[in-house]
């Protein structure tokens, strides 16, 4: 354990005005406050703080951070207060150490909620200060050198997950990649233990029988460059068991099929030197076509900076190689830390480069913050976190020139969100490389990206099923649910108002008050939105507000989807929802299609609201024991105006132009085909699955006599299920 005036020693080596006295005062306190209480390992429990300083000692952070460092289990494990801290230590550490305090216990267990919950508040300190993360990283990392002296299997592997899934995607994040490679392999070991043993045989097998490979390799490439006049550092490595482990499960490969287990840097003193040696390099090798990456002029997130090339190497083996400057290199393992030991220096060469270098580094917190502010609940932020935080990127331009990074899979609805909220709420089309494309578009490295936009639109529910970044995400589920929720109360004021009026009573917001702690809601608004969702009916509320009420049927009668729907003996009775949108509180079935002139049925489902079937759809045998949720439905007049997906099934010819055939003949009788699908083929025949925009049933059945009529199609029906 490192003494007292060791640790002053080491802050004092690269930071001769930190402040000494508080030093020793953070030592000795936290010694007092720990006193005899013991770590898993036998150890005092004060051994941790000190190791966790220590750690940041070694990345020359200031003497808050150390400090923070030492005290930072003390709110937590003992009886000191914060304000203790406040008045011995001051206002800035006295934050620091409450931030890392509401940290000490996010846990992968059984109970997410209050693990994405404390997640939810990591978030929020680290975003009023870096160094919170910084200490908790460092904390992280010594708990997990000492996993092993934990017991219980369960918690070490608990432990593990945790820091696999978020301790090292944010060291990562900030760019801190020496913390991130020990947390992945300490979490490797814990998780994967014998995969790890595994692979980490065969490259001791390939060490021994390799001989001085990785020397032979370094030495030609020294003399490659020299050559040219330049001289640099080189040194080779091979990649970490955890980096091939994970290549071999995304590549589905084995580790015999993996070429480029070794890696090599080449740091040199100026970026022109990083493009010379790029020069030489793919002059004296064969480079591998897809395997290169400049991360110097499009830099990664993190404010990452280096060139990735992969070549035919020295003794023909195919080897990564890195190009970078000294500085380049001390922020690529240190990350956010290198930035204490440059406060006055610029990073980069040129001007202004730190302090663009640093809005890059931060842009994905200020993001996570967006995220936080639209997320639901806790759980659904860490699960559009753990989005943000997981992928590959690839790097996308404005068509002003504006860098956009994005995750690998990423299409224009991320972009357009990534540009702005508004933007990716308002977007209609995007063009790539000037040509338009559609919305579920994978965008690649180097596209350009030209967002439309409209006022009229608004976010789809389908594109939640192919948008990559967190962002999107929580911005569409908002929007969706605030348009959902307008609609299920518009829809549940109109079912009480016509529940209460058929037994002569009037609905009252005072009324209604005095019943939601009966229904476990929280306000009149949940209680009508319930009602519209069809998770409560209509005269269960009634009875609730005036027990005395007949017991006989209610509402039986309500709207769908602009095309209003009403009784077929009781037109007065229609309730007039306009502007439903199709998946909210009404919705038709897609195991029949309904369509104006179809006899239909609608069946009340909890948390869905009512799904609409026509009257002869085997689904309904599902509900036949359960007849209070059935509701009897009509289409009223004006149902012709509106468009509606019918489905046919159709047996073609195998013949040149049949499809064809198939598009013109709908086309002329007005349809319009929104999918199509091959569900048999055979030499003669193919068997086709079409659906089609149509306005009710009379257009569905016209669009059928004109495919029956055509000689290439030799049967024609329309499907069920």
């Amino acid at each position: 354990m490192m003494r007292q005036f060791e640790l002053v020693e080491r802050v004092k080596s690269y930071d001769p005005d930190a402040d000494e006295d508080m030093l020793n005062r953070a030592y000795v306190y936290a010694m007092k406050m720990h006193g005899s209480q013991k770590r898993a390992s036998g150890d005092p429990y004060f051994s941790h703080p000190i190791e966790v300083a220590g750690i940041l000692t070694s990345y020359k952070l200031d003497t808050a951070s150390i400090v923070t460092a030492l005290l930072h289990d003390i709110v937590e494990d003992t009886h000191a207060s914060l304000d203790d801290v406040r008045k011995l230590f001051g206002e800035e550490v006295a934050r620091l150490v409450d931030g890392v305090t509401k940290l000490a216990k996010i846990q992968l267990q059984s109970a997410e909620t209050k693990q994405a919950e404390n997640f939810r508040k990591f978030v929020l300190a680290m975003s009023e200060d870096i160094r919170v993360l910084l200490v908790k990283l460092a904390d992280r990392l010594h708990n997990m050198r000492t996993l092993h002296f934990i017991k219980d299997p369960a918690k070490r592997r608990t432990i593990a997950a945790e820091t696999m899934e978020i301790y090292a995607p944010l060291a990562e994040r900030i760019g801190m990649q020496e913390v991130k490679t020990e947390l992945e392999d300490l979490a490797f070991t814990e998780l994967h233990g014998e995969a790890r043993t595994s692979i980490l045989t065969r490259l001791k097998f390939l060490e021994l029988h390799g001989g001085d490979l990785v020397v032979k390799i370094m030495d030609e490439l020294d003399q490659t460059i020299r050559k040219a006049g330049i001289l640099g550092y080189i040194s080779g490595r091979e990649k970490t068991a955890y980096s091939i482990w994970r290549k071999m499960q995304i590549k589905d490969v084995s580790f015999e099929q993996l070429a480029d287990i070794m890696a090599f840097r080449i740091m040199v003193d100026s970026l022109e030197d990083c493009y010379r040696v790029l020069g030489i390099i793919h002059s004296a090798y064969p480079m591998v076509p897809g395997r290169f990456k400049d991360y110097i002029s499009t830099p990664k997130r993190n404010g990452y900076r280096s060139i990735h090339t992969t070549i035919i190497g020295p003794q023909r083996h195919r080897i990564e190689i890195q190009v970078r400057t000294h500085q380049m290199h001390e922020v690529a393992e240190l990350g956010v830390a290198a930035h204490w030991r440059y406060k006055t220096v610029d990073l980069f060469s040129g001007g202004g480069q730190v302090r663009w270098a640093e809005g890059r580094q931060y842009s994905w917190l200020r993001e996570l913050l967006d995220i936080l502010e639209h997320a639901q609940n806790p759980q659904e932020f860490l699960e559009h976190t753990k989005l943000e935080m997981f992928h590959d990127q690839v790097f996308c331009f404005t068509p002003k020139g504006e860098l956009i990074a994005l995750p690998k899979g990423a299409g224009p609805v991320d972009f357009a969100y990534a540009v702005h909220t508004e933007v990716g709420n308002t977007c209609v089309g995007a063009k790539v490389n000037g040509r338009i494309v559609p919305l579920r578009t994978a965008l690649e490295n180097g596209d350009q990206v030209e967002i439309v936009t409209s006022s009229a639109q608004k976010p789809s529910p389908e594109w939640e099923g192919f948008v990559m970044t967190g962002k999107a995400r929580a911005h569409i589920r908002r929007r969706i649910r605030t348009e959902a929720r307008a609609e299920y109360l518009k829809l549940g004021r109109e079912i009480l108002d016509k529940t209460f009026a058929k037994e002569g009573y009037k609905l009252s917001d005072k009324g209604l008050g005095g019943i939601i702690n009966r229904f476990s809601v929280e306000s009149i608004d949940d209680l009508v939105a319930k009602v519209g969702e069809g998770r409560l009916v209509g005269r269960e509320v009634l009875i609730a507000v005036y027990p005395g009420a007949r017991s006989d049927s209610d509402d039986k009668v309500i709207n769908l989807n602009q095309a209003r729907l009403k009784h077929s003996t009781e037109a007065t009775e229609a309730i007039p929802i306009r502007g439903m949108t199709t998946g909210m509180a009404l919705h038709l079935g897609d195991c029949c299609h309904p369509l104006p002139g179809d006899r239909i049925v609608g069946i009340a489902s909890d948390g869905h609201g009512v799904e609409v079937h026509t009257i002869d759809c085997e689904r309904l045998e599902e509900y036949t024991d359960t007849p209070d949720r059935w509701i009897d439905l009509a289409w009223d007049a004006d149902h012709a105006k509106e468009s509606h997906i019918g489905r046919i099934k159709l047996v073609v010819a195998n013949e040149q132009g049949t499809l064809g055939t198939l598009a013109t003949v709908i086309a002329h009788n007005n349809g319009n085909i929104t999918n199509l699908k091959f569900t048999k083929r055979s030499s003669d025949f193919f068997e086709i699955a079409v659906d089609i925009e149509v306005r009710s049933v009379k257009h569905l059945t016209n669009i059928i006599a004109a495919l029956r009529a055509t000689p290439a199609i030799n049967s024609v029906e329309r499907a069920r299920g």
